[in-house]
């Protein structure tokens, strides 16, 4: 059964598209079997894993509405992960969306066919609280959270936390916050580190160990439509993004091993 994560944040420019495909890309090179969906109708999760996006279809749009299977709207990427991209037509998705019955479980019900193929499942949520970000809630087990480490980051992060509340009590209580990221991270900066101090003294082991820098080859990656490790796998963001994933891998192993631990208490 695939782990589904909504990659998300309602303040933009904090590294959710940065992340969703580098982290495919490096999950990807792990062996994992992976799946990114794209739910921004600006697309640039879908060109930077090298597909043009103006060429792309069907898109995540088709599957919304109804005339397109999941299956049949992924790509196959050079990089060894799957992509189910999104263009401009998505944002008419929105409107037609208010009229469909089970609007806000469209995306989960279109997953429930494949879930068995993939070991990861990462979604890049748009920089705002609509139908297509509810969508990705509705279909996730958990979000991942990217945030710069600065003031204005904290006061969205709350925002944040509430509307997943609102999820969880009316959509999808199983959801959970998976992690929180520090992405562009700037160490010589003092509000930086103390903000970093903050996150984990407030949430402890829900922050990622590892730590996303500031690195200009991961500025540079999407323009050449291509993830990090792919543009220079010697990089900062690169051997980042490589930690970030075995991190994720080594989580996943942990609750495996206490669930079963746990299981077998209950037998004894």
């Amino acid at each position: 059964m695939a782990k589904i994560l909504a990659v998300t944040n309602q303040k933009g420019g904090v590294g959710k598209t940065t992340t969703a495909v580098n982290l495919s890309a490096c999950l990807a090179a792990l062996e994992q079997r992976v799946l990114m969906i794209d739910l921004d109708p600006q697309g640039n999760a879908t060109t930077g894993c090298g597909v043009v996006k103006r060429q792309a279809l069907p898109t995540v749009y088709q599957v919304l509405i109804g005339r397109s299977t999941l299956e049949a709207a992924c790509l196959h990427t050079e990089f060894g992960f799957d992509v189910l991209p999104a263009n401009r037509d998505l944002a008419g998705a929105e409107v037609e969306l208010i009229e469909m019955d089970g609007r806000e479980f469209r995306l989960r019900n279109a997953l429930e066919p494949i879930i068995a193929n993939y070991d990861f499942i990462l979604m890049d949520c748009p920089p705002a609280l609509n139908m297509l970000t509810v969508n990705g809630l509705v279909a996730a087990q958990a979000v991942m959270i990217p945030m710069q480490c600065e003031y204005f980051a904290m006061e969205g992060l709350t925002d944040l936390v509430a509307t997943l509340k609102k999820v969880r009590a009316k959509l999808n209580p199983g959801l959970e916050i998976e992690g929180l990221l520090r992405t562009m991270y700037d160490q010589r900066s003092t509000l930086t580190q103390q903000v970093s101090g903050e996150l984990v003294e407030h949430f402890g082991d829900k922050v990622y160990r590892t730590i996303i820098p500031r690195n200009i080859r991961l500025a540079e990656a999407p323009s050449y439509g291509k993830p990090v490790i792919a543009f220079d796998r010697q990089s900062r963001g690169a051997a980042a993004y490589g930690a970030l994933a075995q991190e994720l891998l080594d989580r996943r192993d942990e609750r495996n091993d206490a669930r079963q631990a746990a299981e077998q208490g209950d037998q004894a």
